[in-house]
């Protein structure tokens, strides 16, 4: 039988590169010294490529670690030296420090703030203080309990009305 295959060159430049090999003898694709690796053990060699050796990542990590810790002592040293010292201008930089630091001036920051204190206010309202407001919530509670009864009356009646005997 004929074995026929069909080659989709990348560039038009690959084109005048195939022309240009010799005619003599069969082209091999996968050679000792440069194999082509198909089925399984393609499939081997993609998992254990994509696997990551524990010690590497680990020594990876390790360095990223005291070259960013190096980095903070520099940022800490530098904020030290500053402290206290005006600058061009004649304006000194004055933190807070301490066990309790200032909060952070952020957006997200100022909504959290914000919502504790409308859950403290929610807290400290009183529902149903006065006897007739407890009365009102009790009948309002019992009229949507009855609407509700109806509504299924009225939909399981439905249904009833719906099952008819259907042989086939």
């Amino acid at each position: 039988g004929f074995q026929v295959a069909y080659v989709v060159f990348r560039k038009p430049a690959g084109v005048q590169a195939a022309k240009a090999l010799s005619q003599e003898g069969p082209l091999l694709i996968s050679t000792e010294s440069h194999p082509v690796k198909t089925g399984i053990s393609k499939w081997i060699a993609s998992y254990e490529a994509s696997v990551v050796d524990p010690k590497e990542l680990k020594a990876e990590v390790d360095a990223y670690m005291q070259d960013y810790d190096k980095r903070m002592a520099e940022e800490e040293a530098k904020a030290a030296e500053e402290d206290g010292v005006p600058d061009e201008e004649g304006w000194v930089k004055v933190t807070r420090r301490g066990r309790k630091p200032g909060l952070p001036r952020t957006e997200a920051a100022n909504l959290r703030v914000l919502e504790k204190e409308k859950q403290k206010r929610a807290r400290k309202e009183l529902l149903n203080f006065y006897a007739w407001q407890h009365r009102e919530t009790k009948r309002e509670h019992i009229a949507q309990l009855r609407k509700k009864f109806e509504e299924d009356k009225q939909r399981i009646a439905l249904m009833r009305a719906q099952r008819k005997f259907r042989p086939y």
